[in-house]
């Protein structure tokens, strides 16, 4: 399940790395600090995920 969740981060963060880019082409504040918010959140879960996987060990 730890290569699944890792996964998803990834794909999150991407997602959140094309909203911002989106955002930046469109000039559009909203959606821009909504794409850095989202790769905030994966950063944050990928931290959690790599906790998890030391406690493993």
């Amino acid at each position: 399940m730890g290569t699944e969740n890792k996964l998803r981060n990834i794909a999150e963060k991407a997602h959140g790395k094309a909203k911002e880019a989106a955002g930046k082409a469109m000039d559009d504040p909203v959606v821009e600090a909504e794409g850095r918010g989202k790769q905030m959140k994966s950063d944050l879960k990928q931290a959690a995920e790599k906790v998890k996987d030391v406690g493993k060990d």
